[in-house]
């Protein structure tokens, strides 16, 4: 066993010196290619997410470089990822897309995290013609905003080119299938706790619209991102005649870890009577654990294939997260990841990183295997007739993603042995449910 150990511990050290002799091997061209990746790598946002996102796109690159990087017209271009601290926030994404179009002179943008950053962002981006996936963001605009008018201003495209596309779900694939999970529960009564943003109101607005169509009753509470004491809205929830069958935080980065404590500490979720729903971040286990050590039980929704379902490529980033992380590689780690090789890809078939129109037609031509799933787009410019009753934010968005519910039911467990309760393909205990204590 010693012998084993000694072995594997000068393979981890030896890894990087392997991947920089793979690029030794290359002969790259003098002009690198350069994209630019949002993180929220500072407060108000998610820093918990950004670092890993961070991570993320800088590994994407160092994998391609190590594979010759990206190869046009037979010349090798070694990738550079710029990432730029979005903070959260819209007016700063804005700004960060600034930086990497005129100063950076990125050619295409990837990963992303908050809705407001990359509606604010996309914008710009649009006007640049840099095609842009966007992995991360959910709210459905971000991509429906392509064909439809939405908060009175003019659809990003008419009869032009759409440089924006997301591999995320949106929130209405999100919402669905934890509604879906509620209703198949049976449970009447559900409290929703939002983020006051761009992410947070429209994801709650359609889950409780979902929710009051199955006839039940839903109460709201909307949270500024950066709150740290929550015991105003708790004694409230507290003082209800009859506790709510289920609590839904619907927030993300440390605003969702300290309102999680808080509850459970409180014993108002998990509990006997009521469902936790843990916040977007639950599924980074250590993370989750070091904030919320009374959160055991908690249920929490995973965008992306489950950890039983890894390909060889997720089972290779994720033994590269493990090492850098000691975790479950989240979605907020294959995403951003995926948007960059998915960008790199299209580039290499278009044989070109200066011609965005050709980059986005290979784009909506996509069909690659990486570590979420095969990609593809079912509409955009090469198939630009919605069906109808089509919901429109599926314009260059990826329409099959993995999205499930999953429950921790031991305390510091890892993500990757939670329970899976729901859609019941997936289902991996056999009950949709795991009560506290059973």
């Amino acid at each position: 066993m010693k012998k084993t150990a000694i072995v594997l511990l000068l393979l981890a050290l030896l890894l990087p010196w392997v991947a920089v002799l793979a690029e030794e091997e290359c002969e790259f061209a003098d002009e690198v290619i350069k994209f630019g990746a949002f993180a929220p790598l500072s407060a108000p946002g998610a820093v918990v997410a950004g670092v890993v996102i961070d991570w993320a796109v800088r590994q994407a690159a160092e994998d391609i470089n190590a594979d010759c990087g990206i190869r046009i017209g037979g010349v090798n271009h070694r990738l550079e990822v710029i990432t730029g601290d979005s903070e959260g926030i819209s007016e700063r994404g804005q700004a960060v897309a600034e930086r990497f179009i005129f100063e950076d002179g990125i050619h295409g943008a990837a990963a992303g995290f908050h809705s407001a950053v990359a509606l604010a962002a996309m914008g710009i981006l649009q006007e640049n013609r840099i095609p842009t996936v966007w992995g991360g963001p959910w709210n459905d605009n971000i991509t429906a905003n392509g064909i439809i008018e939405y908060e009175g201003r003019p659809p990003r495209v008419n009869d032009g080119v759409d440089y924006i596309f997301r591999i995320s779900p949106s929130w209405m694939m999100v919402g669905a299938v934890i509604a879906d999970w509620l209703i198949s529960l049976g449970v009447d009564d559900v409290i929703i706790l939002a983020e006051n943003t761009d992410f947070g109101q429209p994801a709650a607005a359609d889950e409780k619209t979902r929710l009051e169509a199955a006839g039940m009753r839903v109460e709201q509470y909307n949270i500024e991102l950066g709150t740290e004491d929550f015991v105003p809205i708790l004694s409230r929830i507290e003082l209800r005649p009859e506790p709510a069958d289920a609590i839904h935080i619907i927030i993300t980065g440390d605003t969702a870890l300290n309102l999680n404590q808080q509850m459970a500490e409180l014993g108002i979720a998990p509990s006997q009577d009521t469902i936790c729903i843990a916040g977007y971040d639950a599924e980074q286990s250590t993370q989750f654990w070091d904030s919320v050590e009374d959160g055991n039980y908690c249920a929490f929704n995973r965008t992306g294939v489950i950890p039983s379902l890894f390909s060889e490529r997720a089972v290779e980033l994720n033994r590269k997260y493990e090492a850098a992380w000691n975790d479950t590689a989240p979605s907020f780690a294959m995403e951003p990841y995926d948007s960059v090789l998915l960008l790199a890809d299209a580039m290499e078939r278009a044989g070109s990183f200066t011609d965005p129109d050709a980059i986005v037609a290979a784009l909506e031509t996509s069909d690659v295997e990486l570590t979420q799933g095969r990609y593809f787009f079912d509409y955009g410019g090469h198939n630009p007739e919605l069906p109808p009753d089509t919901p429109a934010f599926l314009w260059h968005q990826w329409p099959a993603p993995i999205i499930t519910v999953m429950q921790y039911y031991e305390f510091g467990q890892s993500s990757q042995d939670a329970a899976v309760l729901y859609p019941p393909a997936y289902q991996t205990h056999g009950v949709a449910y795991i009560a506290p204590g059973g």
